[in-house]
């Protein structure tokens, strides 16, 4: 054989083998939690799983590292050119799954897309400013005031490509509480990581390693996750039991009564982490009267007595030992990160069955009264087991509480349209600034963002002044005491009864290396499987 054709047999044959090695070291992550996504339109629900998976597909101007840190992504870098305008150079040469090129036509199109009053997302869409179009890898954003969040709201929003949007007559999100069908539920064209290949609710979601995702030569895939299957399980000894065999590799919502039994078992490692969630109570302060009651004529939640009866007959210790199996933070405040907090708005209600009796009687209700309280039961760790906890405790003040449990589906469209007169709810996420659960949840509900997730409807005036401070304070010193007066204030009222933060540890299977957020998502591109 001439030795040029020797050459390039050498060649072909080292070219298949690192072909072979590349086909051997890709793996398939096996992914299973308690629940599914709501929907793949990034711009509809602003839910944990949801918002995790939809992040894999599209792409946001700046992204959260390990320790949720802000780092570019679509946005290389940015500058404020004054306290109310900011400049984002995008990334050039990106191209969405389809093949066409991303540009800042499809920021503008996204952000304002995000603002439509089907977008659980609106209040961070109007908050990042109008988007104004420089050139084709530039665009400004002009807030109505100083924004000293701003980047943490860019960071919330997903961008979609306007082309496709205006080809599929999806220029406005899905309206899910009114269960419209849309292309964007069940297809997706996004910039990320991996590409949308099947989407089965409730039955599986099937991601795979997009080839040309700018972030492989950036060196941001670090792992070898080429392909994600994400299971919804919803019965937890099921979903343990598939750990245990092998058919998931990482559950990242374990039983908390499973976790010490999955920490001593071999093949299997549990990864300790707090999440950035703070789980609580709502009551329907707003109506005249209860829509699930037995009190006609008038609503006992409007009456801060009832509401601090409530919160007294909360044995917090009690949730934790046996409901949580020591995996929650007993907090009063209603913040998902301590970061921010005090001592006093951390502080508690005590506990005092007593106490609670005689709030009840000067209201006007010594015998107390029975009502619903709606509860999911595949969203929070346990939640309908703490609901169920709950309503005995309460059934020992005189108050008779059925609890309404419900899947996720079914479960957050229900408050959306507040049909409940008491609910469960939690909040976290990656930032840890508390405008983040001021205006969308603590706040008045304006129909306009703030108050989007006030499911009962209730106004707190001094809580709403010290907030509309806090959007635009540029001074954090300041900023910090109107946070603790504005949080307070919410407790002076018992707008809430605050429960816990959640302790979510994860388990995988003993061959996986995975990075476990405070915010709870998982990163398949940080995973590595053996």
């Amino acid at each position: 054989m001439p030795r040029s054709l020797r050459i390039l047999a050498l060649c072909l044959l080292g070219a298949t083998a690192l072909v072979a090695t590349a086909v051997a070291d890709a793996k398939t992550l096996r992914w299973a939690g308690r629940g599914d996504m709501q929907t793949t339109d990034p711009h509809s629900q602003n839910e944990n799983l949801t918002n995790n998976i939809n992040q894999l597909v599209y792409e946001f101007l700046l992204v959260r590292d390990k320790k949720l840190g802000l780092v570019p992504s679509l946005a290389e870098s940015w500058t404020a050119v004054n306290p109310t305008t900011w400049r984002f150079k995008l990334r050039a040469g990106v191209k969405f799954h389809d093949g066409t090129p991303f540009t800042a036509d499809d920021v503008v199109f996204s952000f304002e897309r995000a603002r439509a009053d089907s977008s659980q997302l609106r209040a961070y869409a109007n908050a990042s400013g109008s988007p104004k179009k420089i050139d084709d890898l530039t665009v400004e954003f002009t807030t109505n005031g100083p924004n000293p969040v701003e980047l943490e709201h860019i960071a919330t929003i997903n961008i979609m490509s306007k082309a496709w949007c205006e080809k599929n007559r999806a220029t406005k999100p899905q309206n899910y509480s009114q269960k419209e069908d849309m292309i964007t539920a069940r297809e997706a064209n996004g910039t990320g990581p991996y590409m949308l290949k099947a989407r089965e609710p409730d039955v599986k979601t099937v991601l795979t390693k997009n080839p040309n995702w700018w972030g492989i030569k950036a060196g941001r895939f670090e792992g070898n996750a080429d392909e994600v299957i994400y299971t919804p399980i919803v019965s937890d000894a099921t979903r343990v039991a598939a750990l245990l065999s092998g058919e998931v590799d990482l559950v990242n919502d374990p039983p908390p009564q499973d976790v010490p039994r999955l920490a001593q078992t071999p093949g299997i490692k549990v990864l300790e982490g707090t999440e950035n969630r703070i789980v609580f109570i709502g009551m329907d302060q707003a109506r005249d009267e209860l829509l699930y009651s037995n009190v006609k004529g008038k609503n006992p939640f409007k009456d801060k007595r009832v509401r601090e009866a409530l919160y007294h007959a909360v044995d917090i210790e009690a949730i934790k030992k046996n409901t949580m199996r020591g995996l929650s933070q007993p907090s009063g405040g209603m913040l998902p990160s301590p970061l921010t907090t005090t001592p006093a708005i951390e502080k508690r209600l005590a506990y005092d069955k007593e106490r609670a009796k005689k709030l009840l009687a000067e209201a006007g209700y010594p015998d107390g009264f029975e009502v619903t309280l709606d509860c999911p039961n595949n969203r929070y760790v346990n939640d309908e087991k703490i609901c169920q906890a709950l309503a005995a405790m309460w059934a020992q003040i005189g108050i008779k509480v059925a609890v309404n449990a419900m899947p996720r589906a079914t479960y957050f469209p229900k408050l959306e349209k507040t049909e409940t007169s008491m609910y469960m709810l939690g909040w976290g996420g990656g930032t840890t600034d508390a405008i983040f659960v001021l205006q969308p949840v603590l706040s008045t509900y304006s129909g306009k963002g703030d108050g989007d997730y006030n499911y009962g409807r209730y106004s707190n005036a001094k809580l709403d002044l010290l907030t509309a401070k806090i959007k635009t304070n540029m001074n954090a010193g300041e900023r910090l005491k109107d946070v603790h007066e504005a949080l307070l204030a919410h407790n002076a009222e018992t707008n809430h009864i605050p429960l816990h933060r959640q302790v979510i540890p994860w388990a995988t299977r003993s061959n996986v290396t995975a990075v476990h957020r405070a915010d709870n998502n998982v990163i398949p591109y940080w995973v590595t499987i053996k």
